[in-house]
């Protein structure tokens, strides 16, 4: 089970993150966000757990608690979504050009 693991402190590690899963079963995996750019932790990462019922245990355990003086956003992660286009300069809804 992948789970989305939300507002965490910079200073979080990936073995913090295992330790607090640990006693719900067995982790299989820890992956800290990070900013492509500056390599700095996004504040949300992603724990995958061997097995679902433990990691419904874990969200269940986990939601709200305080870690690290943060109050933890978790939840069963959801699949990406294919964002096509839309927003962004071209897409959406134009705005009309000011007369200079």
């Amino acid at each position: 089970m992948n789970i989305f693991l939300g507002n965490l402190a910079r200073d979080v590690t990936e073995e913090d993150i295992r330790a607090e899963f640990a006693p719900f079963g067995e982790v299989t995996s820890v992956s800290i966000v990070k900013d492509k750019y500056s390599g700095q932790p996004r504040g949300f990462a992603f724990v995958e757990m061997a097995n679902k019922d433990e990691g419904e245990a874990a969200i269940a355990a986990l939601k709200g608690k305080q870690f690290k003086e943060r109050t933890l956003d978790i939840s069963e992660s959801r699949p990406r979504d294919n964002r096509g286009g839309g927003g962004g300069r071209f897409g959406g809804k134009r705005k009309p050009q000011r007369r200079r």
